[in-house]
């Protein structure tokens, strides 16, 4: 019996110690420390030893807690969470596009492709087969794609809004460090960059309502969302955002992550006609209402911003939350119906050229090729 003890402590000291190795793994970044922390702290966003939204955002929104919403989405079975054939794309060769050529790309999921005034941007790139910090975990839809950071042009800028695992990846970044000129993110999320290799002049962390000139002829502006961060254990160590691209002939916006709330109209009544909103349209769930937007609340926030063009993101590539892979098309069509704005809904890698917007009248998420 003495012996089994002894086994048994041996095994459970193994598996902490192995555990532990696992978790200083760089996938799961590094949290804000030193002089990045003391200036991060400065934030209005700031209190409490982490960041808060500009209005109460209780995650959870259900009667359910975390333990309980991850063990009935891994264990409960649901019809038509994934395609059951894969999706159809165009490979875009995105080096063989003229940079003097205003373009914007969807790349699956939130990753995007965009070229404003003479400038390559590169928006929350996932480029791996799955979006978590384990590889049997949230694997992406199956078939092809085309997308590798090896294939990419030159970035001029790197955008991220926040550092979740679907908009952050580790591996990405690090085959991205030769492309990538600069960096542009949220404060703390420069931790994760530098932590994996990127020079920290090439970092700029930014706090909302911040604007940074890349050239004369395009301005960052970094502004508020309605989210969460954290890549472990500790809540909203770095802060999210969304970001507004202004040029002289056009405005983009790009909505990260986030819930509906009156930030979106904020926006619109400062900046606004936006010419292309971006906007977040999949994930969401009744359980955690706050932190993502139905389709009906991203025509609203479109409404809010008043955008002429709406391109919605956030689907297409992983399994995040319980509604059908396809539930985000659908209703947002419904749901922009009659609305002043025109939607968008290419498929990957088709070009988007702001200069002459159509409207796509093909519903490619009911005819999935086979």
């Amino acid at each position: 019996m003495k012996n089994l003890k002894i086994s048994v402590v041996i095994v459970m000291l193994i598996a902490a110690v192995g555990s532990l190795s696992y978790l200083l793994h760089p996938v799961f970044g590094r949290a804000p420390e030193g002089e990045r922390l003391a200036a991060l702290t400065q934030s209005p966003q700031y209190r409490d030893g982490q960041f808060h939204n500009a209005q109460p955002t209780p995650m959870l929104t259900g009667e359910k807690g975390r333990i309980q919403l991850l063990w009935e989405f891994v264990t409960q079975k649901r019809d038509n969470l994934r395609p059951d054939s894969a999706l159809p794309f165009e490979h875009t060769d995105l080096s063989a596009l003229s940079p003097e050529e205003d373009v914007v790309v969807w790349l699956g999921h939130s990753s995007w492709y965009l070229q404003l005034a003479g400038k390559r941007i590169l928006i929350d790139p996932v480029f791996s087969s799955y979006a978590a910090p384990f590889s049997f975990i949230n694997k992406a839809f199956a078939g092809p794609y085309p997308w590798r950071a090896q294939d990419m042009p030159s970035i001029d800028y790197l955008i991220i809004s926040h550092d979740h695992y679907d908009h952050l990846d580790y591996a990405t970044v690090r085959a991205l460090l030769p492309k990538v000129g600069q960096a542009l993110v949220p404060l703390g999320v420069g931790a994760h960059l530098e932590y994996w290799g990127m020079d920290a002049a090439r970092i700029q962390e930014s706090d909302w309502q911040q604007a940074w000139p890349f050239s004369d002829s395009l301005t960052v502006h970094v502004l508020p969302a309605r989210h969460f961060s954290g890549r472990g254990l500790k809540t909203n160590p770095t802060l999210w955002a969304s970001f507004l691209f202004v040029t002289p002939e056009r405005k983009v916006y790009y909505s990260g992550d986030s819930g509906y709330g009156p930030h979106l109209r904020d926006i619109g009544e400062r900046f606004g006609p936006i010419d292309i909103a971006i906007m977040e349209n999949g994930q969401y769930d009744p359980d955690w209402k706050n932190i993502h937007m139905r389709p009906e609340e991203a025509a609203q926030g479109a409404l809010d911003l008043n955008a002429r063009t709406v391109l919605p993101g956030h689907a297409g590539r992983f399994v995040l939350a319980k509604h059908t892979w396809n539930d985000p098309w659908q209703r947002l069509t419904i749901a922009s119906q009659g609305k002043p704005y025109t939607l968008l809904t290419p498929v990957m890698g088709e070009v988007v050229y702001p200069a002459h917007t159509e409207p796509h009248t093909s519903a490619w998420w009911e005819t999935r090729v086979q």
